[in-house]
């Protein structure tokens, strides 16, 4: 007990990066980030704003990695506090926060979510495997002969006959979401994985260069591909580092549309128009239930239980990051870091999971609970 207090105390000690002036620049929490995390935070926030002292936070809907970037960028009331992410920080965006002189971050694990593939009501319900979902929205795939070519797929029913014969139209989120990146990993990597090239593609070591390059040639992939990916780690890179560039590529010829951070704008977009997909997190799917439906992926359909068993294959974790150096500068940050993550809010019976979100169990949540209490700081 007494090296954690230590831990605390040396944690704030560092805290010295805003001046007196700067903090009385801002007197509210700054919280930025996932759009899927948003309306839980949201929530929290309002809840927070009306049972305490503090103001209620001010919570922008950014996408994980644009919030993350701004977190980044340092320390100083004018950047961020928090940093809602629907995935876990990438190392280089943490390589990022450090040279910035972000230097103590605390990562906070909230719950799951799925990730819902969804279309209207009005419309049959699809039933997609993730083999599918790679055929229809990937940029490259495999041709009659096995090598990679551009997606020439128009409709559902050319990825697999079984399918509607309407065209592919996919609304879903851009680059900078956190739900994208989880999407392109669990749902494109997943049925990247289906064709044994890849499969085994993404098995390889650095260390098996010669048998990479060979598949690299039977798949048609650019060896500039390879080149350009040992020049940008430093050293050689891993096959899963090339399954990754060209399994996790969403196509960019109209079949997949970036409708923005805005998922309530992908609702009404597939409401208008029973024809089109739409890719957000679970609870726009719980709180819209009268208006779309979500496809079964792989014969599972997505539910809060299907998702809290991890059956659902396309789930992930969601968190927020504390910039620590601002706690005790700008007021209630800690404060609500403890609302957030209190059995009431986020607990099996909490008002979190009223709102779609998937929890924790117990023993991970009193974990979540002791690093926010003590700051524990992020070490990757």
């Amino acid at each position: 007990m007494k090296k954690r207090f230590a831990g605390v105390v040396a944690i704030a000690a560092a805290m010295g990066g805003i001046s007196t002036v700067q903090a009385q620049v801002r007197d509210t929490v700054s919280i930025v980030g996932s759009s899927t995390v948003y309306p839980f935070a949201t929530v929290v926030a309002e809840r927070f704003g009306r049972s305490s002292s503090f103001r209620t936070p001010k919570i922008e809907s950014t996408g994980s990695g644009g919030g993350l970037k701004l977190f980044c960028k340092g320390v100083g009331a004018q950047t961020p506090d928090i940093t809602n992410a629907s995935r876990r920080i990438k190392k280089s965006e943490y390589d990022d926060c450090q040279a910035n002189g972000v230097t103590d971050i605390v990562e906070v694990l909230v719950g799951f979510d799925g990730i819902a593939v969804a279309n209207s009501k009005q419309a049959p319900r699809l039933e997609l495997s993730r083999k599918d979902l790679y055929m229809a929205l990937a940029k490259d795939v495999p041709g009659v002969n096995g090598q990679l070519v551009p997606n020439p797929n128009k409709t559902w029913k050319d990825v697999n006959a079984s399918l509607p014969d309407t065209r592919i139209e996919v609304l879903g989120p851009p680059p900078t979401s956190g739900t994208r990146d989880a999407f392109a990993e669990l749902a494109l990597g997943g049925g990247a994985q289906a064709n044994p090239d890849l499969k085994t593609l993404h098995g390889l070591g650095a260390d098996q260069a010669d048998e990479i390059k060979a598949l690299m040639t039977s798949l048609a992939i650019p060896h500039g591909v390879y080149d350009a990916l040992a020049e940008k780690k430093g050293n050689a890179p891993k096959g899963k580092d090339l399954f990754k560039a060209v399994a996790y590529a969403v196509r960019e010829d109209g079949a997949y549309i970036e409708a923005g951070e805005n998922d309530n704008l992908i609702v009404q977009k597939l409401e208008a128009n029973p024809n089109a997909v739409g890719i957000f997190g679970f609870s726009f799917l719980e709180e819209n239930g009268d208006k779309v439906q979500g496809s079964i992926v792989d014969g599972i359909a997505p539910s809060f239980d299907s998702i809290a068993s991890g059956d659902y294959p396309v789930s992930r974790p969601l968190y927020f990051y504390i910039k620590a150096a601002h706690v005790g500068k700008i007021p209630g940050i800690q404060e609500y870091a403890v609302e957030f993550t209190s059995n009431k809010a986020m607990g099996e019976d909490g008002y979190l999971p009223e709102r779609g979100l998937i929890p924790l169990g117990d023993d991970d949540r009193k974990q979540v609970q002791d690093d926010v209490a003590t700051l524990k700081r992020l070490e990757m």
